[in-house]
């Protein structure tokens, strides 16, 4: 696991490097879905210091078990309403807030333990049905009424595009999202930052990169193939 995480970071600083953006302003969250712990302390050990988790119980199970490390836990997957009183407790990011009614219920529930969560906006770039998020049409006048919320913080955005065996197909979708993400900051909205864009995994990261992503989720080219 070590030359494989060794190789992913020195894909990035290469990807940096070609657009020219300095490495530091890119972070790694690699994706612990299906991950046993051991596994995931050996990546810990090797360097990791970003875990993106999907899935709400398997996530408190970990962060459970790997307390005494000290790593930043960021929530990936769809989150239900009901289910943000457990992702307040662990998450310094949430990549996933696609509506008002889920960015209300996480701003309740981290106002009963006096945080300010961090949130990321999901935008269903494809506009797939398949898919979450909120149109890049409607991404606007939702992040305006979010950000009224005073125990939120929206940081910027995120998208899962469309999938492809060529990341070269996928580059418009990157496009889109930073040209999105661009016209938002320069509005300066009250209490919305915009400075990240959670974009790129395996397959397509360092298209994202040339195209301005901060944050890439990175599982596969990290743990190898899942079950």
């Amino acid at each position: 696991m070590k030359k494989k995480l060794k190789n992913v970071i020195e894909r990035i600083r290469k990807a940096a490097e070609i657009s020219g953006r300095d490495p530091e302003t890119i972070r790694l969250v690699a994706v612990t879905k299906t991950v046993s712990v051991d596994r995931v302390a050996e990546a810990i050990d090797a360097g990791v210091t970003i875990l993106g988790e999907n899935y709400i119980q398997e996530a408190r199970e970990k962060v459970t078990a790997l307390s005494s490390y000290p790593v930043s836990w960021h929530f990936i997957g769809h989150l239900q309403t009901n289910k943000s009183k457990y992702v307040v407790k662990f998450a310094d990011l949430i990549h996933s807030v696609d509506s008002l009614k889920l960015a209300q219920s996480i701003d309740k529930q981290a106002k009963k333990i006096n945080k300010i969560q961090k949130i990321l906006i999901q935008v269903n770039i494809g506009e797939e049905n398949s898919k979450s998020g909120i149109s890049v049409q409607n991404a606007r006048d939702l992040i305006k009424e979010m950000s009224t919320l005073q125990n939120l913080s929206i940081k910027g955005l995120m998208i899962l595009p469309p999938f492809f065996n060529n990341p070269e197909k996928v580059r418009p979708y990157f496009v889109e999202i930073r040209n999105l993400r661009d016209r938002l900051k320069k509005e300066n909205i009250p209490n919305v930052s915009m400075n990240e864009l959670s974009m790129g995994m395996t397959g397509d990261f360092e298209v994202a990169i040339e195209e301005g992503a901060t944050l890439v989720r990175i599982g596969t080219a990290i743990f190898g193939e899942r079950n």
